[in-house]
């Protein structure tokens, strides 16, 4: 079955899956492709619509991202955002320049003001938060084009030519921070580009099972699970494909949380699929030792865990004809830097050593253009037990990414005692349905203290909680004061070495989620 197709034009933006995300949200089928696929690809492609993403570059520069004019000329309506939206005005005959001012530059939460007669803006509230992140600015736009939104410090947030089905937005409707930002893709693509939305999960589920066997053909594979729900969900997809032909590969480097290791092994002990757990604390930590630079340990524990993926594919008479298979998705591939994107943090699993990877067929990554709400509704359509499906994320390279500065055993364990018991009592106070993920971090800064009218010089422990759908942006959970009173005293007494507690209360942008 062919499926209504947009495109999503990749200039290099930290969001740019995440437009493309939105856009499945609204049960509309799109891909992902870089700004210099040729334009008779696209053509081929017959889609109804493309959005043009965000870029860190400026326009007006020679060495500047910019795509075919003719792609203004085939008939298929554009909306450009950010950077899309400047490089629109500029091909089409505006004017870009950099902004000298603080009236044209604009960043963060932003009142804005909507022309509701436009069909990007149909049905909305005319006023609202968007999420601005543009430097540079349209100090003429092209012909043919009027105004739709504004704020107070800039008059053309948005354009538009309705009659050429042309829309570009200075903001990013794709991130949660921007009120009705979901809602204006959706008039975007039911309005304009006459999209009747017949793209879902189940399908999404259904042609993965059948490509994976395809292209797996009788052959093997061995699957680097974690525990957590990408490479769970992975699971019942590989086992759903191949069967008993799947080797789950489940390595402990000794940064697990507290009773993980044997939580994952009970789990997954009961399913009918091959569970191997592999014990390599001590090959970890002694990779880690002395090593601060958070990159570096990425770097380290993503060579390693390759390793062990190689010593087993051995062990177990897995060839170089049979595959290794990843739970990646989509946030891991852009922190990671993709195209011209920033690399933000190298996830583990994009740091295989190429002698690994040259030991199979192949890598397979069959999640890695989606997102974790996403491939949660997948473990559902596949019928995972809910607990999986919602499990706390837990990073690949665990507490390692979690203790700033460098890595030992006895700042892992006392790191392990704190993350418990602030794990227990969200639990206890019902809010762990409530965050999306919430975790400990510990710093490498100390402070003075007093306990048992004695002088205490120990270290920080930094909480961190959050809420999200995506991943790729989040806010700070608002746990009630109560609830973090009740895990400061137990941490303090409970574990030795923490004499100081504080609450992370930075959104993703600009932190991300994890520390490191």
């Amino acid at each position: 079955m062919k499926h209504e197709l947009v495109i999503v034009l990749d200039f290099g933006g930290q969001y740019n899956q995440l437009i493309a995300r939105r856009v499945r949200e609204c049960n509309v089928y799109c891909e992902v492709k870089p700004y210099t696929t040729p334009l008779a690809e696209l053509k081929a492609m017959e889609p109804i619509g493309i959005i043009f993403t965000g870029g860190p570059n400026s326009v007006y520069l020679e060495d500047s991202p910019h795509v075919d004019p003719e792609i203004f000329t085939w008939g298929v309506p554009v909306l450009g955002i950010c950077y899309g939206c400047q490089l629109m005005a500029y091909t089409l005959g505006g004017l870009v320049t950099e902004a000298t001012d603080d009236s044209a530059r604009e960043y963060g939460k932003t009142q804005t003001f909507y022309d509701t007669s436009c069909k990007l803006f149909q049905g909305l509230p005319q006023e609202g938060i968007s999420w601005m992140s543009h430097g540079d600015y349209m100090a003429r736009v092209p012909e043919g084009f009027s105004l739709v939104a504004h704020s107070n410090a800039c008059p053309n947030v948005a354009i538009a030519d309705e009659a050429r089905g042309f829309y570009g937005v200075q903001y990013h409707p794709e991130v949660n921070h921007t009120q009705h930002g979901t809602d204006m893709i959706r008039n975007f693509l039911y309005q304009v580009c006459g999209a009747k939305g017949d793209w879902t999960m189940e399908d999404f589920c259904r042609r993965t099972v059948a490509s994976l066997r395809e292209k797996i053909d009788g052959g093997r594979v061995l699957l680097a699970l974690s525990g957590g729900v990408d490479s769970s969900v992975l699971a019942a997809l590989l086992a759903e494909a191949i069967g008993d032909r799947l080797t789950c590969v489940f390595v402990d480097h000794g940064l697990m949380r507290k009773n993980e290791g044997g939580e994952v092994e009970e789990a997954f002990r009961k399913w009918d699929v091959q569970f191997v757990r592999v014990d390599a604390e001590e090959r970890f930590l002694s990779k880690l030792a002395g090593v601060e630079d958070p990159q570096e340990k990425r770097r380290i524990i993503g060579a390693e865990f390759g390793y062990v993926f190689r010593d087993e594919a051995e062990r177990f008479g897995i060839t170089n004809q049979d595959y290794l298979a990843q739970g990646t998705i989509y946030p891991d591939v852009i922190e990671s830097g993709k195209g011209d994107a920033d690399v933000i943090k190298s996830h583990h699993n994009r740091l295989l050593p190429p002698e690994v990877v040259a030991r199979f067929k192949g890598v397979l990554e069959p999640l890695d253009l989606l997102f974790k709400d996403e491939v949660r509704q997948l473990g559902r359509e596949l019928g995972l037990p809910e607990y999986l499906v919602m499990r706390q994320p837990f990073p690949g390279p665990g507490l390692a990414i979690r203790i700033i500065g460098a890595v030992t055993k006895e700042k892992a364990d006392t790191l392990r005692e704190a993350d418990y018991i602030y794990r227990e009592e969200i639990a206890k106070a019902g809010w762990d349905t409530k965050i999306s993920q919430y975790f400990a971090v510990l710093t490498d800064t100390r402070s003075v203290g007093v306990q048992g009218d004695g002088r205490t010089y120990d270290s920080l422990l930094a909480l961190r909680g959050v809420t999200t759908t995506d991943f790729m942006t989040a806010d700070w959970a608002r746990i009630p004061y109560e609830v973090l009173d009740k895990v400061s005293v137990r941490i303090i007494n409970e574990v030795p070495g923490i004499n100081r507690i504080c609450y992370d209360i930075t959104s993703k942008p600009p932190a991300t989620i994890e520390w490191e």
